[in-house]
């Protein structure tokens, strides 16, 4: 018998926990359920993100992860409503439609749905 993998959770690049908290919590709807000196974590519907702190932007900016969601349109009207600086969600020839964001510190947030 194989051990099951349950989830998986990113875990991105902050230079500053504080702003990287508030934004995931002010603009993109997540809830905040911890912070360290070095750590914090974000929930939203089920989903986590960790972020360990970090003083190189470079790495931030190299760094995406990619979140399934049910639905691209309702969460880039949100985004903008909350004052994200975001383009339309759009179908990428991989039969996924995608809305991309950029959080404060250079992280790309790539959320899919099926098409």
């Amino acid at each position: 018998m194989r051990a099951q993998i349950g989830s998986t959770i990113p875990v991105l690049a902050s230079l500053n926990l504080s702003e990287s908290v508030a934004f995931y919590a002010d603009r993109l709807g997540f809830t905040k359920l911890s912070q360290y000196d070095d750590y914090a974590i974000v929930a939203r519907d089920g989903a986590e993100i960790h972020f360990w702190s970090c003083s190189d932007r470079s790495i931030a900016e190299q760094t995406s992860c990619y979140i399934r969601v049910s639905d691209t349109q309702q969460l880039f009207e949100e985004f903008t409503e909350n004052g994200v600086d975001v383009k339309p969600p759009m179908v990428r020839p991989w039969g996924m439609k995608e809305l991309y964001v950029i959080d404060p510190h250079g992280n790309l947030l790539k959320f899919g749905e099926s098409v």
